[in-house]
């Protein structure tokens, strides 16, 4: 019923909010239509918040060059990374972001279509309040739920700007009107990430904990939702105890659990999604399919590298049964080809025409998962291994075939944490996030962590200059696109690329 009301409702909501000129934090102006037509009533509210999330899924309006919003957060968190490499059929612009060489002109550091969802956001936070006052049945909690949403997804594009490009223009206020084509520069990640908490801590006060079926509480934003991206944020910030206080929150609910290991662990959890492992994803379905069978399966661009199959999943010598049942939903059996988000189940593909499984943002994993990180930094390494073991019991993985850390080693626990996440989130958009934010803790007391992951899956001509360039937390960002810098004269580009 959820994706039914999106496609319903989108097409008016988007004819009335998404026309827009060629700068990337603007809507090209309509005072009339947007003032004195659309918010008029609570219907028209729910049609906004519908279009915010249909954003989520559909590529920029009118534009044949640019990729669905998903693409980008795939490539920005994982093609950067140790666990993917091209194919003879990616672009120039493929093969300079996995091999480091990234120019400004390169047309995967566009981020239009993370602003054009925000500019979304900003559109109903302005207008959705005086709504009250034109329609009597739409209540302060009904308003305040539907800002809690906007707020999260703003939130959450903000997050995914911060850790790809660092400082970045921060928009509050939609552009709807000649009087709001205002230019931007940059803003410090800092007070971004400030905004990001303070958003979250409003949103939490209005969010609704269910809509009361599985597909809308899966695919919209619920408390938990922001409990989830607060202890995400925490955790980027170095901020442990939070972090772990908020995890804390979506376990103590008991709302979640990990899908059991079993012969329907790839068909509940991929396959079918809204699992009850899901927190937040994406909903493709028929309607709307996910970029992700051109990426993977019909002319690939992308592989699974070498270093995650060969070192992430060990073999136990011992136990030719003990398969960690991950690597087999990673990697399509016997080969390298990605394969989470391409096929029905095991040893079969999807055709393109069922190319929707969902994007899941945030899971019951990971919410342990960053828990677990968080232990490690506040000297409590058991707590962090029960929940490793916890993980890969679910997995079918022993632990007899790894080294286990000490509880007081701090260090090595770190470790065992990334490495876990590896396996248990492999192409899933959170690899070059994982790597960097371990990288840069203590003033990058960590930085090897980074340059021994990326220079081991880099040719032997490349890997001296990778290394070299890794050694630059500036290089760590991607560059401002071009088009950018001409649109908007008071952005300055990131410091490496100058």
């Amino acid at each position: 019923m959820y994706k039914t009301i999106i496609y319903r409702s989108v097409l008016i909501l988007m004819l009335v909010l998404s026309c827009s000129c060629n700068k990337y934090l603007t809507l090209y102006p309509q005072d009339g239509i947007v003032r004195n037509e659309f918010w008029q009533n609570k219907e028209q509210v729910q049609s906004a918040i519908i279009g915010v999330y249909s954003s989520l899924v559909q590529g920029t309006s009118g534009s044949t060059s640019d990729r669905q919003l998903t693409e980008y957060l795939w490539l920005w968190g994982e093609a950067r990374a140790d666990n993917v490499v091209t194919t003879v059929n990616a672009n120039v612009d493929d093969i300079n972001l996995t091999a480091g060489n990234v120019l400004s002109t390169n047309l995967i550091t566009q981020w239009k279509a993370v602003y054009r969802t925000i500019n979304l956001c900003n559109t109903v936070l302005d207008f959705a309040p005086g709504v009250m006052a034109k329609d009597p049945t739409f209540t302060q909690a009904k308003l305040d739920s539907y800002l809690a949403e906007v707020l999260t997804i703003r939130s959450l594009m903000y997050f995914y700007l911060v850790r790809t490009f660092r400082d970045v223009p921060l928009k509050l206020k939609s552009t709807s009107s000649d009087a709001d084509l205002i230019q931007l520069p940059k803003s410090p990640a800092a007070d971004v990430l400030k905004q990001i908490l303070a958003d979250l801590a409003t949103a939490e006060q209005g969010a609704v904990f269910t809509y009361g079926d599985r597909a809308s509480d899966k695919g919209r934003i619920t408390h938990y939702t922001i409990n989830t991206l607060q202890a995400d944020v925490y955790l980027w910030m170095d901020n442990y105890q939070a972090c772990i206080d908020a995890c804390q929150k979506v376990i103590d609910s008991h709302n979640f659990g990990l899908v059991e290991g079993n012969s329907g662990f790839f068909t509940n959890l991929y396959y079918n999604g809204n699992s009850n492992e899901g927190i937040f994803e994406f909903q493709y379905d028929s309607q709307v399919l996910n970029p992700f069978f051109p990426m993977f399966f019909q002319k690939s661009r992308y592989l699974g590298g070498p270093s995650l199959l060969d070192t992430m999943f060990p073999v136990n010598l011992l136990d030719d049964k003990d398969v960690d049942i991950r690597s087999n939903v990673s990697f399509n059996t016997g080969g390298s080809q990605i394969w989470k988000f391409i096929s029905i189940d095991y040893n079969s593909a999807r055709t393109s025409d069922i190319s929707y499984a969902h994007w899941i943002v945030y899971r019951y994993a990971d919410v342990l998962l960053m828990k677990a990180e968080a232990c490690a930094q506040v000297g409590r390494g058991q707590d962090a291994l029960d929940i490793i073991t916890q993980i890969r019991t679910r997995a079918h993985a022993s632990i007899t075939t790894l080294e286990t850390p000490d509880p007081s080693d701090g260090a090595g626990i770190s470790t065992y944490v990334l490495d876990e996440r590896n396996r248990e989130f492999a192409f899933e958009g959170k690899r070059w996030f994982d790597l960097l934010r371990n990288a840069k803790r203590n003033n990058y007391a960590n930085l090897n962590v980074l340059i021994n992951a990326i220079s081991a899956n880099a040719s032997a001509q490349n890997q001296q200059t990778i290394i070299a360039k890794l050694q630059d937390p500036n290089f760590h960002y991607l560059p401002i696109f071009i088009n950018e810098l001409v649109y908007d004269p008071n952005l300055v580009q990131n410091p490496y690329y100058r």
